[in-house]
């Protein structure tokens, strides 16, 4: 087996294969080197899969139930936050045989559980920590990130940052931009109105601006104002004189 039977589609076939290893596993295998390509003859030849996208309320029994379809379950593994020990999001399903795992991957891959489109792939075997998240929260990397806001995954992504303390504190990731670890700086500030008017409403008006007067009557600036002898209308009395 070598990687280069998964970069392209082999046409003289009529389908993809079914059991190709997801495109995280084959990146993990090149950049490992032959080590990686270990990793992926081991993934052909263990009895457990990975299974991703998970809801964080997806019970074991809901695992079991699916996963029996294609076989023998020996254990499921469910993915814990490394610090709240709660699901987030993954685990593992341990099979009797290589078999059934791949028999898993070929026909229950991209199958909806509770509305969600879950991801199978091939794994080399389970080992003690794997079911803990990576991530710098304690879940999962891929949930470190995330703009969209989805509920069965816990609302927004999150991150740590560090504080001015040199502290670590939790912020929510729809206060941060695009990766960089800072929060994002609003006008509005703790103890102001919500409709609080801009700073430039109470500014005097330009000089060359129509003012009013107390009678409520407004009169032009000598800039603005028109000259009476250029203008159309005579007053009645000036008419008289000129007569």
């Amino acid at each position: 087996m070598s990687l280069a039977e998964f970069d392209e589609v082999d046409f003289t076939h009529s389908a993809t294969r079914l059991d190709r290893p997801s495109a995280y596993l084959l990146k993990k295998a090149r950049r490992r080197g032959e080590a990686g390509l270990e990793d992926l003859r081991r993934a052909y030849k263990s009895a457990t899969v990975y299974v991703g996208n998970l809801s964080f309320y997806t019970t074991e029994e809901q695992i079991y139930e699916l996963f029996s379809k294609a076989g023998l379950i020996k254990k499921t593994i469910m993915g814990l936050d490394r610090f709240n020990y709660t699901p987030c999001g993954f685990c593992f399903v341990i099979y009797y045989n290589t078999e059934d795992a791949i028999n898993a991957v070929k026909y229950l891959n991209g199958t909806k559980l509770e509305d969600r489109v879950i991801e199978i792939d091939l794994d080399p075997g389970f080992e003690e920590g794997r079911q803990f998240g990576r991530g710098q929260s304690g879940g999962q990397v891929k949930d470190e990130m995330r703009f969209e806001y989805d509920s069965a995954r816990g609302g927004y992504g999150r991150a740590i940052h560090e504080g001015p303390n040199g502290n670590p504190v939790e912020i929510s990731m729809n206060q941060a931009r695009f990766g960089a670890r800072r929060t994002f700086t609003d006008s509005w500030r703790p103890g102001q109105p919500d409709d609080q008017e801009d700073e430039n409403a109470n500014a005097p008006a330009p000089q060359d601006e129509m003012e009013v007067d107390a009678s409520g009557e407004n009169n032009a600036t000598n800039e603005n104002q028109d000259d009476a002898t250029s203008g159309d209308y005579v007053p009645e009395q000036s008419r008289e004189n000129m007569e």
